[in-house]
């Protein structure tokens, strides 16, 4: 009988992912969205919520 067994991964070496709040707080406004380069006000960081959430899992992907 062949039975497979999921893979463990071992995440202890690995550093903690910052949380979506801390990403967003490092990024200086720029007047266009991170993600996409929609125009935005100068306060804004990100158009919309996707583009916000889109720009976290690339970035956590990335690191």
């Amino acid at each position: 009988m062949d039975s497979e067994q999921p893979e463990v991964v071992d995440s202890r070496g690995a550093p903690p992912l910052p949380s979506l709040s801390q990403l967003i707080a490092v990024l200086p406004p720029k007047g266009a969205c991170w993600y996409c380069d929609k125009p935005l006000d100068a306060v804004r960081r990100f158009c919309c919520k996707s583009c916000c959430v889109a720009y976290a899992e690339e970035a956590q992907y990335n690191s």
